[in-house]
């Protein structure tokens, strides 16, 4: 009965309209609509890899192997399967001009049969196996600017010479390659031979791409070639992950951005708070009225929360309705603007994760309030019942409140798949929430201590009067804008302290240059060029082989750690017969220098700690076909954060004794004589390659600063919806001013002092909720770069003052907007309404 009765009554009362809801319905739409969005264009990339995961891969699939060629026995295999075959090889070399400059370029050499999949697009335009011919080359139109080549030009790779034959306009395979230091040169394998960049030991891969029957069966191939080829490190890829590093950034990056888009429904949580609780106070009457009529508790409560619930369905539905078009209108700008392909259409698994997102969030924010009328007595007929109830409502919907954000939490676990990303997400909301209202207590309990102090100062004496009184919003101000600009601050500390280690700090600790596939037989007049420079302060060498974990105790390692970047493709690893005086070893013993026993590894110990490995596990790598398993005897102090050289793996000696293999080298010196160096080396070892640290570090900031734009858009929406919540809370407490100018009036102030008056309790309120937000801002931007990041940290004070001028300016906004109709009420008709 009382559920019928509450839905009668909340169909009578939604008659009304949605006055004093538009807020409510914006704060819940936009907090939706940013999470649709973000997981929408996610969707829309994710489908475009899977449907172009063959052109992406640049075949059904693809057999990898390192440091060599597919063996007779395997090549005559792929074939068997496949109905057609390419062999690609890819490594990084130094392309030189006739004049002698050089640049880092990533090589793709090819057959005739390549691509099998897609086009590719020269200018000017012509077949690829033309231009490839007589030694033809293309490469990246931003290399050839930069090297001053036009087609006919000749420049070498190594010690052969190659004639350019057109810039590359469009590479089909381009993303399937993942993140790539220097821009890309094509030649043919064939024309490498006897350049020295394929030597034995050389560090290459090569890629074997087939084209499958179409009735294959994907899984059934892969088992089956994995059975045969298990110990010969071959790595297998097929269509279904046809650009994996592209597909987990992509993921990693959106799970992110629906986290800062939860940011964004907090926000948005708090200003649809206080809109219930604005509208449950205007409604105190009536709802003290039906109680006088017989309505029991749970009838009045019922009624509200009908009423509420299909005001937050609407509200969730028109953020789906926005999150999904806005990508679809902006389709084109955003698919150009990716360099991976895109299927832009309704994808239902974002948009349904966003509804369960805005469903409890709003299930979260309106129970509080909800509750409180149940406090409502008839006799309170009169004003305010619900300004001066108890702060906590009934003990259940205490334990409610409590389920429904474990609920949330949990929620956000399980759609973002990284508990511990989610857990310190949520935990630095809630934090940041505590700290917020804290700051809001304590800045009205201030207003009030100081305002005896403004004597003679009336401006200032009223807007402090108004900001310590009970009336005035000063909590929804600092928890709503003030929410916002903590995350906004958060990522600007974040951001400009990794610019800042990345850009600044890390070239005064890294090496100049890395040098690697140096010949053992090249060490000698290698080290006496740089030996005898008293510009390099420092060089640091190490023999260098590439290998793939396959199992660690036995077990299949992806089985072991599947998501641990040390077991996904190859790793470097090397061997040393003692450390170095810079290695510290932090448990067990590192081998005696004349040892020649059984295989055994030195490990990096954190990585090892993060995957589980114990002193006597095993480790098996495969190293150019062969399998070797070495006991884990010592763990490793590695710091890769420094950009030298580093290790997870070093092994004995004799464990590799016979591996062909290169050297790689780091070179310190002065900035003024990198230049000569690279000359010097380049002329005299043209096989070598040399990698600028200041180069890659430019990469890696180019890299960074899409994210960074991608992160700030996303704490925007959050501000914006903060912004919304302050507009609301100005609104809310129109009526308050009303009455505040009109007695103000009476007692004879002039408008312009008024309005002052207003003015400055706006800006003082936003200066505090911006310094509040800084606060927790740097606290949370120094929690991430020291035990995140583990990097250093420094207050990053443009984006701090920036944040505080923005509070003051947005408060600002909100306050002197709804300040013109107070001071426009005669006081006449505002006092004797109040009679």
């Amino acid at each position: 009965m009382s559920l019928a009765t509450a839905a009668k009554f909340a169909r009578r009362e939604l008659r009304g309209g949605l006055h004093g809801f538009r807020i409510f319905l914006a704060c819940l739409a936009l907090g939706v609509a940013a999470i649709a969005g973000v997981g929408s264009v996610r969707s829309a990339i994710q489908a475009g890899l899977s449907d172009q995961g063959a052109v992406l891969l640049g075949g059904d699939a693809q057999a990898e192997f390192t440091y060599r060629f597919a063996t007779d026995e395997e090549r005559s295999y792929l074939e068997s399967i496949s109905t057609a075959l390419s062999e690609v090889t890819d490594f990084r070399s130094m392309v030189a001009n006739e004049a002698e400059e050089r640049g880092l370029t990533e090589v793709k050499s090819v057959d005739d049969a390549y691509p099998l999949l897609g086009e590719m697009v020269l200018d000017p335009p012509m077949p690829l196996t033309r231009a490839l011919d007589n030694r033809g080359a293309v490469m990246a139109p931003v290399l050839a600017q930069r090297l001053g080549l036009e087609p006919g030009d000749r420049f070498k790779l190594g010690t052969q010479d190659f004639t350019l034959s057109a810039v590359i306009e469009v590479e089909p395979d381009d993303a399937g390659g993942g993140f790539g230091l220097g821009p890309r040169t094509i030649v043919r394998t064939a024309d490498l031979a006897g350049s020295g960049l394929l030597a034995t030991g050389s560090r290459y891969e090569t890629e074997y791409r087939m084209l499958l029957p179409p009735d294959a069966n994907l899984d059934a191939v892969k088992q089956e070639a994995e059975a045969q080829f298990r110990d010969t490190g071959m790595r297998w890829r097929d269509a279904r992950n046809g650009a994996p590093g592209v597909a987990r950034f992509v993921e990693r990056l959106g799970s992110f951005l629906v986290l800062v888009g939860l940011s964004g429904l907090a926000v948005g949580g708090i200003g649809v708070s206080a809109a219930v609780r604005a509208y449950l106070a205007r409604k105190t009457s009536v709802i003290a009225t039906l109680r006088t009529l017989g309505a029991t508790r749970a009838t009045i409560f019922l009624t509200y929360f009908i009423q509420i619930g299909v005001l937050s369905l609407v509200g969730i539905t028109l953020g789906l309705i926005l999150g999904a078009a806005v990508p679809l209108l902006f389709a084109p700008l955003i698919a150009s603007a990716l360099p991976v392909p895109t299927i832009f259409a309704l994808h239902p698994a974002p948009l349904a994760e966003a509804a369960v997102y805005g469903l409890l969030t709003a299930l979260l924010f309106t129970l509080w309030p909800l509750a409180r009328t149940e406090e409502v007595r008839a006799a309170t007929l009169f004003r305010d019942a619900l300004g001066s109830a108890k702060i906590l409502p009934a003990w259940k919907y205490v334990f409610a409140t409590a389920g429904l954000l474990a609920l949330l939490v949990g929620t956000a676990v399980l759609f973002s798949g990284n508990a511990w990303l989610t857990l310190w997400t949520a935990g630095s909301i809630l934090g940041a929430l505590l700290i917020l209202v804290v700051a809001a207590w304590g800045i009205r309990h201030l207003a009030r201590l100081t305002t005896p102090f403004a004597r003679g100062r009336p401006i200032l004496r009223w807007a402090l009067g108004s900001i310590g009184g009970p009336r005035e919003g000063a909590a929804a101000v600092v928890l709503s804008l003030g929410l916002g600009l903590s995350v906004l601050a958060a990522v600007g500390q974040i951001d400009g302290n990794l610019r800042s280690a990345i850009a600044r700090d890390l070239p005064d600790v890294a090496p100049s240059y890395f040098f690697v596939d140096i010949q053992k037989d090249q060490m000698p007049g290698y080290l006496d060029r740089l030996e005898n420079d008293p510009a390099v302060s420092r060089i640091d060498s190490a023999p260098m082989l590439r290998a793939v974990i396959t199992r660690i105790n036995g077990q299949d390692a992806l089985e072991v750690a599947p998501d641990h970047w040390v077991v996904r493709g190859d790793r470097g690893i090397t061997y040393a017969a003692e450390p170095d005086s810079r290695t510290r070893i932090v448990a067990g013993e590192f081998w005696p220098p004349d040892y020649d026993g059984p295989p055994q590894v030195s490990f990096a110990a954190e990585e090892a700690e993060e995957i589980g490995l114990s002193l006597g596990d095993t480790i098996t790598v495969n190293v150019l076909g062969r399998d070797i398993t070495a006991t884990i005897t010592s763990f490793r102090e590695v710091d890769f954060s420094t950009a030298g050289i580093g290790f997870v793996l070093t092994m004995n000696p004799t464990a590799l004794q016979g591996a062909p293999h290169t050297f790689i080298s780091s070179v310190y010196a002065e900035e003024e004589a990198e230049a000569q160096i690279l000359r010097d080396l380049a002329r005299e070892f043209p096989n070598i390659t040399a990698i600028r640290v200041r180069d890659a570090i430019d990469r890696v900031s180019e890299l960074l600063a899409g994210i960074s734009a991608a992160v700030r858009w996303g704490a925007a929406a959050t501000l914006l919806t903060g912004f919304l919540v302050l507009i609301g809370a100005a609104a809310a407490g129109e009526g308050a001013r009303t009455f505040e100018a009109a007695v103000l009036k009476t007692l004879g102030a002039s408008r312009a002092r008024i309005l002052r008056s207003f003015a400055l309790r706006s800006a003082l309120l936003g200066a505090a909720a911006g310094l509040v937000a800084l606060f927790a801002g740097i606290l949370g931007g120094w929690a991430v770069s020291t035990f995140i990041m583990e990097s250093g940290f420094a207050v990053q004070w443009s984006s701090a003052l920036g944040i505080v001028g923005g509070g003051v300016i947005a408060t600002l906004l909100a306050g002197l907007a709804f300040a013109w109709r107070p001071l426009a009420v005669r006081p006449a008709q505002v006092l004797r309404a109040r009679e």
